[in-house]
């Protein structure tokens, strides 16, 4: 088939107005159709002008009704509600004021319709850590944070706790093996299917990260982010796993969309900066919405960060279940980090952001872990409506870092270890025990929302150094 060329001349006779978007026009159609005639792309491009309800979600064509119908710009601030919408509270005695200071701004979001704080929260940017947002076709991507779709897995292999101590040495040395973190990657990362979906090639932003998500697949972030080796204990007879009651050695893997999530993050959140015009107080919780062409990008491009999240985790436990030589008996994986379109009690269809805290609706299993010296708990999510069907992620840092690195010794650190047993390869006093608060206390205030299955208690525990 012969190249087909396109003419700015022949767009201006369709009604295409002087401007980039005849280029952008001429560029794409040619680039993305190469199987249509030249009438065929003339008479898309019309209809696309003429009918831009149509293709406004269009990954490609989408592109083009945005740069010819630009939202209006007036840099006019949007003002929050005067009247904060109430939310509910879970375990508020152990929460700090910056917490709630920044949860009550969310609450008066004109987007906002419901609303609720987790028993882990802790202050962070935009909504605070262990916050949980209902708004009305709005997706805010500071509300998701930073590291998209960060999440637990836990698997359980039929092999004793006691396999843990007979091979401590082993374990640590394969642990290191087959674990990267940070800037640290694999020679030969393993491949995954991850990497032939069409938003790689059909979102712009996300075109040039590709590669970089490639090289980091299978590892893990710095920060809280670990891999354990460790006992898990099934206390509950009736549960869903189909473990019987007893001990198991597990693995525990806490990361999430590395790179790739962090730029899907500070490109959008640019943009809704831009555009969407808060106080200061409420900057970072500016909106994309849903209906707009990169409100739409961004829900296309968070779904990928999240998957790729779960691909990171996946590719974590075949390699240790490899040294093992086992296959799991159980699989339990939640994410937290993310935004999910789902219906409230009342009908409304909402978007439910989770920054640091994670779905719980009924019926649904989850991981809440604690410390490095604490136990994380298996839980059965009860669907509780108050809480918009949500738990918190972990037990939430009691000290910020900065505060645990300048208030806790090496020494006083490696006495707690040392009595608790942990082996801890990496790690820095900022995520010392003693940084983190109660996980007992933080399960305690949120009864309500989740029953227990059982617990994972960490016994060898990798992180960056």
């Amino acid at each position: 088939m012969a190249k087909i060329k396109l003419r700015k001349k022949e767009l201006t006779k369709l009604g295409y107005p002087e401007g980039r978007a005849i280029g952008m026009a001429i560029n794409m159609v040619l680039s993305n159709y190469k199987r249509k005639t030249k009438t065929e792309i003339l008479d898309l491009l019309k209809d696309v002008l003429d009918n831009p309800e149509k293709y406004v979600k269009d990954p490609i064509l989408g592109r083009i009704v945005a740069e010819l119908n630009p939202p209006e710009n007036t840099n006019q601030e949007i003002a929050l509600i005067h009247a904060q919408k109430p939310y509910k509270t879970y375990g508020a005695r152990g929460i700090e004021p910056g917490a709630t200071k920044q949860m009550d701004t969310a609450m008066r979001l004109p987007v906002t319709l419901a609303g609720a704080l987790m028993a882990d929260a802790h202050q962070g940017y935009g909504l605070p850590i262990g916050g949980v947002l209902a708004t009305e076709n709005a997706i805010i991507p500071y509300a998701v944070g930073m590291d998209i779709g960060c999440r637990m897995c836990l698997t359980v292999y039929d092999l004793p706790p006691s396999f843990i101590d007979h091979h401590a040495f082993d374990l640590k040395n394969k642990l290191k093996e087959n674990t990267r973190f940070g800037r640290h990657e694999f020679e030969r990362p393993l491949d995954d299917p991850i990497f032939s979906r069409s938003e790689f090639k059909e979102i712009q932003s996300i075109k040039t990260l590709k590669g970089k998500a490639w090289k980091q697949i299978g590892s893990s972030g710095s920060g809280n982010h670990f891999v354990e080796f460790g006992v898990v204990e099934i206390t509950d007879k009736d549960n869903e796993l189909n473990v019987p009651v007893g001990q198991y050695l597990g693995i525990l893997s806490h990361s999430g969309s590395r790179g790739l999530g962090a730029n899907i993050a500070r490109h959008y959140t640019k943009i809704a900066m831009e555009t969407c015009l808060l106080p200061k107080e409420a900057k970072h919780l500016a909106w994309l919405s849903l209906d707009s062409q990169a409100g739409h990008e961004y829900w296309l491009a968070m779904n990928l960060a999240g998957d790729y999240a779960s691909a990171c985790h996946h590719h974590i436990h075949r390699r240790l279940g490899a040294i093992l030589g086992e296959q799991p008996i159980a699989t339990v994986e939640n994410h937290h980090n993310f935004a999910w379109k789902e219906t409230l009690a009342d009908g409304r269809e909402v978007v439910v952001h989770r920054k640091g805290a994670t779905p719980a609706g009924k019926g649904v299993l989850g991981i809440i872990p604690g410390s490095m010296t604490a136990p994380g708990f298996i839980v059965r999510d009860k669907g509780n409506a108050t809480s918009i069907n949500s738990a918190s992620h972990g037990a939430g840092r009691l000290m910020s870092r900065t505060k645990a690195r300048n208030s806790i010794t090496p020494s006083e650190m490696k006495k707690i270890l040392k009595s608790e047993g942990v082996e801890l390869i990496g790690g820095g006093l900022d995520e010392a025990p003693l940084a983190y608060k109660n996980i007992h206390e933080v399960m305690a205030a949120q009864t309500d929302l989740v029953d227990v299955l059982g617990t994972f208690l960490p016994k060898i525990v990798r992180m960056d150094k």
